[in-house]
């Protein structure tokens, strides 16, 4: 009798050891490696669209066109999605809806769908009510700005050192780099790289301009 108690609790105690090792390793992942986001709000679209749920890699290198997730500058509360524009040292500038980098055009194929949408009359039909008149008013998607035009930059002309300039892909509507200012490396959480929900949208997310 003795015998089967003392294998009886080495069994339990070897379970409790399994579900302590698998809740660490989920957490330490979870801190270090990955983290599942749900986006939320709509400036994103239509790349990424409210309520989604995509996974950041924490420790991947950004780069040009990368979807990150930060800390709002101007929220500590709050967690923003966008696209990385400017790296450290890069000028940006948009004019006529064409994106210019360091003097250089980039093209943005994330943005073709609503940029067709606007030049033929139909893209307020994609907007809530409180932005219809908004978008029926717009002339151009994205409009025209330099870092030095812009109050949030300061006025500076390049993005400065250990600093990103971010933007989101709705850019009629998305507060942005172009409203809170640069943003700093250390604020940068993880760089978005898959969609796991809904299933219509299962995959990697292409992030290249």
């Amino acid at each position: 009798m003795a015998s089967k108690r003392k294998k009886e609790s080495s069994g339990w105690l070897g379970t409790i050891i399994w579900v302590v090792v698998i809740v660490a390793a989920v957490v330490l992942l979870r801190t270090f490696v990955f983290s599942p986001v749900v986006i939320s709000g709509h400036s994103m679209d239509p790349t990424l669209q409210n309520g989604e749920r995509v996974i950041a890699l924490k420790q991947a290198k950004v780069k040009r066109f990368d979807i990150v997730t930060l800390q709002a500058p101007d929220n500590p509360k709050e967690e923003y999605v966008k696209r990385v524009i400017g790296l450290p040292g890069d000028t940006v500038e948009v004019k006529n809806d064409e994106l210019y980098i360091n003097g250089r055009k980039y093209n943005e194929p994330f943005l073709d769908d609503y940029e067709k949408k606007l030049k033929a009359g139909t893209l307020a039909n994609e907007y809530e009510p409180a932005y219809k008149d908004l978008v029926m008013n717009a002339k151009t998607f994205t409009n025209n700005f330099s870092l030095q035009t812009l109050e949030s930059t300061g006025g500076k002309a390049k993005v400065p050192k250990g600093y990103y300039f971010v933007l989101g892909d709705n850019r009629l509507i998305s507060k942005d780099s172009r409203y809170f200012g640069f943003v700093k490396q250390s604020a940068i959480d993880g760089v978005v790289e898959f969609a796991f929900w809904p299933l219509k949208d299962f995959g990697p997310i292409k992030t290249n301009g």
